[in-house]
């Protein structure tokens, strides 16, 4: 991928040209309403100023996403002018299953992903019980594994952190693991910067500057100054004012909004207000 900076020359005249990133969420963040409303739902996104989604949920065997039929899912985003670079599929389900298991549900993932017209297919999850460094490392085989099949089907792949990458397990951790292991052609990396800020011992910008082309896409959520809990953009305790110009975007290429829980109000008044601050405070420097 280009860089999002790419200097021009032009009859002597250095011109610079920016990449224009979507204001993306992940729907995770207003799962209730989804379930009640998905369309409705889908219309406030819209009305917030979000362009895109990253998604959850996919059923494998019946083809939907949020009990639609993945064509017609596809018209829905059309008709609300939304796309979906990525989704966070349930291949966690498949981590103590068959070989063969596994490979089925990548196959469907990876038609499901085909027809919404998605960049990336997303692992986003480790049970708690494989979470050693035996688990770890059967996790960066599996993860390999899946990126090559992705690869090959013209899709990408990812993995998503949360907190428990960064426990200690005897001088290393689980990110160490998962990165030390995996092929950075087949595994990108989605950084979740609250949960960086929440249980890691670099920061977000050390953690990117070592590989920075590999970290194609970045979950933003603030953390509340008190019980460390999710917040509001803008009510908690990250300063991504500051945060955002300094992190190296050379491998950025999409970007979420999200909120995992702990609602102000509801989830839906959550994001018109994360909406909101990001429009004012931070879209500039994305």
């Amino acid at each position: 991928m280009a860089s999002s900076a790419i200097p021009l020359s032009v009859s002597g005249i250095s011109l610079e040209t920016k990449r224009k990133y979507k204001m993306g969420l992940q729907l995770f963040t207003i799962r209730d309403a989804m379930e009640k409303d998905p369309i409705g739902s889908l219309k406030t996104v819209q009305n917030l100023g979000y362009q895109d989604l990253e998604i959850y949920g996919y059923d494998g065997e019946k083809d939907t996403y949020y009990g639609y039929k993945t064509s017609d899912f596809k018209k829905i985003l059309e008709d609300h002018n939304l796309t979906t670079s990525s989704g966070h599929y349930g291949l966690m389900n498949f981590f103590d299953k068959p070989e063969s298991d596994l490979i089925r549900y990548v196959d469907q993932c990876i038609e499901g992903a085909h027809k919404l017209k998605q960049d990336f297919i997303t692992w986003p999850w480790l049970d708690s019980m494989y979470r050693n460094k035996d688990g770890f490392k059967t996790l960066a085989e599996k993860l390999n594994r899946i990126g090559e099949r992705v690869i090959q089907s013209g899709l990408r792949f990812a993995y998503h952190n949360h907190g428990f990458e960064f426990e200690d397990l005897g001088g290393e951790n689980g990110y160490d693991i998962i990165i030390s292991g995996t092929d950075p052609f087949l595994v990108k990396l989605q950084i979740d910067l609250y949960w960086v800020m929440h249980s890691a011992q670099k920061s977000p910008i050390e953690i990117i500057a070592e590989q920075p082309e590999r970290f194609v896409m970045w979950h933003i959520k603030d953390m509340d100054k008190v019980t460390q809990d999710y917040s509001e953009l803008g009510n908690g305790s990250i300063d991504y004012v500051k945060m955002l110009p300094e992190l190296d975007k050379s491998g950025l290429e999409f970007y979420y909004l999200e909120q995992g829980g702990n609602f102000a109000h509801n989830s839906i008044q959550s994001i018109t207000h994360s909406a909101n601050y990001f429009k004012r405070n931070l879209k500039k420097f994305l």
